[in-house]
């Protein structure tokens, strides 16, 4: 009986891999296409050396957070619900009562696998309302977003 061969995707260890520091503008982009964007760049799927069980994405630096689109009526309506863990402590919590780098936090953490690698790849998330940040010696490329 003759047996296929066997083809196996060359994977790379990620040692000695250095990060790369992306650059995003917030102006006027959607609230979720940028949390989408990011937590794609966060996962290293841009990257041809993508693998799952890796946290090979990029370290993405956010700036001016405070010009962040909310499209519709979602800075009167939009509300985020959590639970305390007590009965009767479901918490709502106004999107307006929030800063905008929490909001885009929870937006982009909602966009990420609930897996181990999570609080990994959010640590390489980085939000500042302003436009100046302290990560100009990492050198991080501007990414411009697609809209």
């Amino acid at each position: 009986m003759k047996t296929l061969p066997v083809y196996r995707t060359p994977m790379v260890a990620p040692k000695g891999r250095v990060r790369e520091w992306l650059l995003v503008d917030a102006t006027d982009v959607p609230l979720g296409r940028l949390a989408s964007k990011v937590a794609y760049l966060l996962r290293g799927k841009h990257r041809p050396t993508f693998a799952p069980q890796w946290n090979l994405g990029a370290a993405v630096v956010i700036i001016n957070a405070e010009k962040v689109a909310l499209t519709g009526k979602k800075a009167e309506q939009k509300v985020y619900v959590r639970h305390t863990g007590y009965p009767g402590g479901q918490r709502h919590i106004p999107l307006s009562r929030l800063s905008p780098e929490q909001v885009i936090f929870h937006a982009v953490k909602g966009m990420l696998p609930k897996n181990r690698l999570q609080d990994r790849m959010l640590r390489n998330l980085y939000i500042y309302t302003g436009p100046s940040h302290p990560h100009s010696a990492q050198q991080p490329k501007v990414y411009s977003l697609p809209l």
